[in-house]
C-alpha cells in the first residue's frame, strides 16, 4: 500500500516543471470540473480501466479505447492541455504517429494546422555536411501520411480531447489529482483529490501516463536506469517577419552560437522552434532572458531581424528507462516508462505508439477475444522500443557533446571527412529520425524463417472491389479491433474453406488481395495493382500476412495451414493452438 495526500486542492503549477518560462501567444482551452459520481457517496466503483494523466500519451490511450468502444476513465490534475505558460513541448510527429492519428480521426486537423517537411540539412560552420529527403527513402514514401508534420503538442492534445468527447465512451475528469494508490491481486484502489473533496475508486487496469515525474513510479519503487549529462540548451519559440525555408536545419558547430549546436524547425502558426546549445555551466535564468534571446537571434539572422517571442525556456537532457513496463495492475507508458533526449523525435511519438500497442490488447482481453496473457506482450514490445530509443538518442547526445578524448577525436574526424567525401556524411549524427520500432522478441509474434513478424505495415493505398481507393487504415477500422488476415494471390478450394472457418470461429477478418486483373475467389477482396500493399506487408507472391489492430505484423507465411492457425493463437495469447 502506498499513499500520499495533501490538504486542500491546489491548482497545478504555472509551468509544470518548466523553469523560467515566459512569453505569450497561445490561449489554451480550459475544461470544466465536473464533480464525479463517487463524491456523492455510495459503494466504491470498480472501473475496467483508469488512465492517469491527460498528456499526449494518456489522451491517445483514451481515444484509442473509445474508438474500440471500451469504457475507461481518465483523470488529470489540470484543466487544460499542454503546459501552462504556453510551452509548445513536442513539435515533430512521425509517420507512424500520423497513421495512428488518422485511425483515431484527427489526422486531417493535424495536417491542416501543422507543417509537412521531409528535407533536413546539417551544417558544420558554413559548410553543409549532410542532407536528406525522407520522401526519397523507401520506408517513408508509400504511406498516405507524410514522413513528418511539425505542430505544437497542445494542438494534438486538444484535438484528441474533442474526439474523445465526440465518441462518448471514455469519461474525462479534469482537476482530479491522484494522491494515493494501493493494489492487491484483485484490483488497484486509487485515492483522488478534487476541488470538491476526495474520493476513492477501483480499477482492474491502471495506465500510468503521468510523465517523467510519475508519482506511481515512485510509489511502486520501480527500478530504472538513469543517465544525466551536463548538456544545457535553451528553446526559443519565435515568429519572424521574414520566413526562413521550411526545412529542418541543424548546425553541429554554429558560428553564431559560439560553435555550439543549433536546431531550427517550423511549426504551426508560422512559429519557429530554435534550440540553442549552451555552455555546460550556463545560468538557466540568464540565458532565458528576453534581451539575451534577442541577441542570440540577431547573431543568427542578422541585426535587423524582427521577431515575436512566443515562449522561452532552458532545459537539460537526461535519459531513463524502466526495467519492466508492467507492475501488477499498472502499465507504464510514455515518459513514465522512459525519458529520452529530444533528438530524432523519439519522445512523444514513443508514448503515442505505447498507447496504440496496449489499447487493442486491453480491448481484446476485456471482450473475451484474447487471453489475459496477451497483456504481458506490452512489456516485451514496448520495452524493446524504449531501450532502442534511449540508446539511439544517447549516441546522438554524445556526438553533439562529446567527451574529451576518443569521442571528440571521432566527431572532429567525421566532420572533416564529411566536408570532403560523401561516404562520410552518414557518420554525422544530429538525430536519427524516428521510425516505427520493430519487435524482435515478442511472445505473441510468430517468427518464421524468412518472415516479417514484428514489422510495422505502412498505411499504403489499394483499390476496393468497386474500384475506389482505400488504405490499410480503412481495413483496420473495418476489422474493428480484430486481427486482419490478408491472403495474397489465388486461393484454392481448401484455402477458401479454411479461411471461411477461421472467420466464423476466431476474431479474424479475412481479405483476399489480388492484382489488377486477376479473378477473386473471396467475397471480401481488394486489388493491389502496384503491389504496394504486398510490399508494405513484406511478403511476395502467394503469401499471407496477419496484421494486428496496431498495424504490426503478428506473422507472415506462404501456406494457409496449421502454421497460420498457430500464429493466430499466439497473437491472441491463447494457451495452445486453435483447431484447424
Amino acid at each position: 500500500m502506498t499513499t500520499s495526500t495533501t490538504a486542500g486542492y491546489q491548482a497545478t503549477a504555472l509551468t509544470n516543471h518548466y523553469e523560467f518560462t515566459e512569453g505569450s501567444g497561445y490561449t489554451l482551452p480550459e475544461y470544466p470540473f465536473v464533480p464525479p459520481a463517487e463524491l456523492q457517496g455510495g459503494p466504491m466503483v470498480r472501473h475496467p480501466i483508469v488512465i492517469v494523466g491527460g498528456g499526449i500519451t494518456g489522451l491517445t490511450m483514451a481515444c484509442s479505447l473509445a474508438r474500440l468502444g471500451v469504457r475507461a476513465v481518465l483523470i488529470d490534475e489540470d484543466n487544460t492541455v499542454g503546459v501552462k505558460g504556453a510551452s509548445s513541448r513536442g513539435i515533430c510527429y512521425t509517420q507512424k504517429s500520423l497513421e495512428i492519428f488518422e485511425r483515431l480521426g484527427i489526422y486531417e486537423r493535424i495536417a491542416s494546422k501543422g507543417v509537412q517537411w521531409s528535407v533536413g540539412r546539417t551544417f558544420a560552420g558554413d559548410d553543409e555536411v549532410y542532407s536528406f529527403d525522407l520522401r526519397q527513402q523507401g520506408n517513408f514514401h508509400l504511406s498516405s501520411q507524410p514522413p513528418f508534420i511539425n505542430i505544437q503538442q497542445f494542438y494534438i492534445e486538444g484535438y484528441l480531447v474533442e474526439r474523445i468527447q465526440q465518441l462518448g465512451v471514455v469519461e474525462l475528469r479534469w482537476q482530479n489529482r491522484l494522491t494515493g494508490f494501493e493494489q492487491d491481486g484483485e484490483c488497484a484502489t486509487l485515492t483522488v483529490e478534487t476541488p470538491d473533496g476526495t474520493y476513492r475508486m477501483q480499477a482492474e487496469h491502471v495506465i500510468d501516463a503521468t510523465g517523467s515525474h510519475s508519482p506511481l513510479r515512485k510509489w511502486l519503487a520501480v527500478p530504472f536506469d538513469s543517465r544525466r549529462g551536463d548538456d544545457r540548451w535553451c528553446i526559443a519559440d519565435v515568429r519572424f517577419t521574414t520566413r526562413p525555408p521550411a526545412e529542418r536545419h541543424t548546425w553541429i558547430e554554429a558560428p553564431f552560437n559560439e560553435n555550439r549546436a543549433v536546431w531550427q524547425h517550423l511549426m504551426g502558426d508560422d512559429v519557429w522552434r530554435i534550440d540553442y546549445q549552451m555552455a555546460p555551466n550556463a545560468d538557466p535564468e540568464y540565458v532565458s532572458r528576453e534581451e539575451v534571446v534577442r541577441e542570440r537571434l540577431a547573431r543568427q539572422f542578422g541585426p535587423g531581424v524582427e521577431v515575436e517571442i512566443i515562449w522561452v525556456g532552458p532545459y537539460a537532457y537526461r535519459s531513463e528507462c524502466v526495467h519492466a513496463m508492467r507492475h501488477g495492475h499498472v502499465f507504464l507508458m510514455g515518459d513514465s516508462a522512459k525519458v529520452v533526449s529530444p533528438f530524432g523525435a523519439r519522445g512523444g511519438n514513443t508514448g503515442v505508439a505505447d498507447a496504440d500497442n496496449l489499447a487493442w490488447k486491453l480491448a481484446a482481453v476485456l471482450r473475451g477475444k484474447a487471453d489475459a496473457s496477451l497483456l504481458d506482450s506490452y512489456h516485451d514490445e514496448r520495452l524493446e522500443a524504449a531501450q532502442q530509443n534511449v540508446n539511439v538518442t544517447n549516441r546522438t547526445a554524445r556526438f553533439l557533446r562529446p567527451a574529451d578524448g576518443a569521442e571528440r577525436l571521432f566527431r572532429d574526424a567525421a566532420i572533416g571527412l564529411a566536408r570532403r567525401y560523401p561516404f562520410a556524411r552518414s557518420l554525422i549524427n544530429t538525430g536519427r529520425m524516428a521510425v516505427a520500432n520493430p519487435y524482435s522478441r515478442s511472445r505473441v509474434c510468430t517468427y518464421l524463417p524468412g518472415g516479417a513478424a514484428g514489422q510495422s505495415v505502412q498505411n499504403v493505398p489499394f483499390h476496393w472491389a468497386d474500384g475506389t481507393t482505400g488504405d490499410v487504415n480503412d481495413l483496420l477500422n473495418w476489422a474493428a479491433g480484430d486481427l486482419l488476415l490478408l491472403a495474397f494471390g489465388d486461393l484454392g478450394t481448401t484455402a477458401r474453406q479454411r479461411l471461411r472457418r477461421l472467420a466464423e470461429e476466431t476474431p479474424v477478418r479475412c481479405v483476399q488481395v489480388v492484382t489488377a486483373d486477376a479473378p477473386a475467389q473471396a467475397m471480401e477482396h481488394v486489388r493491389d495493382p502496384k503491389g504496394h500493399l504486398q510490399g508494405a506487408c513484406h511478403v511476395f507472391g502467394h503469401a499471407w500476412a496477419l496484421v494486428r489492430p496496431d498495424g504490426y505484423l503478428a506473422a507472415t507465411g506462404e501456406t494457409i495451414d496449421a502454421g497460420l492457425v498457430a500464429a493466430i493463437s499466439r497473437a491472441l495469447g491463447l494457451p495452445g493452438d486453435l483447431q484447424s
